[in-house]
């Protein structure tokens, strides 16, 4: 797992370790390898969710055997949540990556009342989980409701958009997105929201998978993306056409590299990323200063 970081300095001159990103959006975007407006893009994605919510969770699980919940916990972990933060995590509406992070709190906490840590057992946490789709979301409620969480106020969930959220400048401790970035129709926007919400030393955390750059590796996983993966999708879900747009949308997210300079534009600092999985998926974070 290599950790690459990006290093930008203020004003017009930066370290030539990435080159300037390009804007990924004009008139046109990509709705996988097919060239749609910009005005048709959500409600597309959105079907495909509303398609996949129900499976969501199983087909995570066939198509990476289980790694994705592995993947999950290394955000977690370097997001390391802490009680009485105020964090939001975008494009989640199945509760995956929130779960996460509520359990982990407690077991803060949990500690804390071993050690008589009265300012942890009066920290009051929230955690917003925010997704476009309310189906998406409806899943998570359920979850929720069978992981016991149901009366936890900390879990808030929302129902918005990755780029105009309703939340207020300087608000949260933390963002996340996982698997949910490549999906929207403007990164920039996106980011740039991230960023806005986001408290000074907030961190930012991107989940998404990626590209490999192993060759052999490479090939192989281009055989399992566009052999396999659809014609699991009609097998166990019904449904080819949107596991089939999943996987080009893969192909068509930046590069890890440039990803990275786009979150580096945003405005944040400290910007770097691991490659699991020889590329298959990356962790990016960023802190606002």
């Amino acid at each position: 797992m290599a950790l690459r970081t990006v290093t930008r300095k203020l004003g017009n001159k930066f370290f030539p370790l990435l080159s300037s990103t390009s804007h990924l959006h004009s008139h046109a975007t990509s709705f996988g390898f097919k060239e749609v407006k910009e005005e048709e893009k959500a409600a597309m994605v959105g079907n495909v969710f509303s398609n996949v919510a129900s499976n969501y969770d199983l087909m995570n699980d066939l198509m990476s055997a289980g790694l994705h919940r592995l993947w999950k916990d290394r955000l977690v972990s370097k997001l390391n949540p802490f009680p009485g933060m105020k964090h939001l995590d975008v494009a989640g509406g199945t509760g995956d990556v929130a779960f996460r992070i509520l359990e982990r709190i407690n077991r803060v906490k949990q500690r804390g009342i071993q050690r008589d840590f009265e300012d942890i057992l009066e920290a009051e946490t929230k955690i917003y989980v925010c997704d476009i789709n309310p189906n998406m979301l409806n899943v998570g409620k359920q979850r929720a409701l069978q992981k016991g969480f149901a009366e936890d106020g900390s879990l808030v969930w929302v129902e918005g958009n990755a780029e105009s959220l309703g939340f207020q400048n300087d608000s949260m401790d933390g963002y996340t997105i996982a698997f949910g970035i490549r999906n929207v129709t403007h990164i920039e926007k996106v980011l740039s929201e991230a960023h806005r919400v986001l408290k000074r030393g907030g961190r930012f955390l991107c989940l998404e998978l990626s590209h490999v750059g192993i060759p052999v590796f490479k090939e192989l996983y281009d055989l399992y993306s566009f052999s396999v993966i659809p014609s699991m999708g009609e097998m166990v879900a019904g449904d080819r056409e949107s596991y089939q747009y999943l996987v080009e949308s893969i192909r068509r997210f930046p590069t890890q590299e440039k990803f990275a300079s786009m979150i580096a534009d945003a405005g944040f600092q400290k910007v770097e990323y691991e490659n699991l999985v020889g590329g298959v998926v990356a962790v990016h974070s960023g802190v606002k200063i």
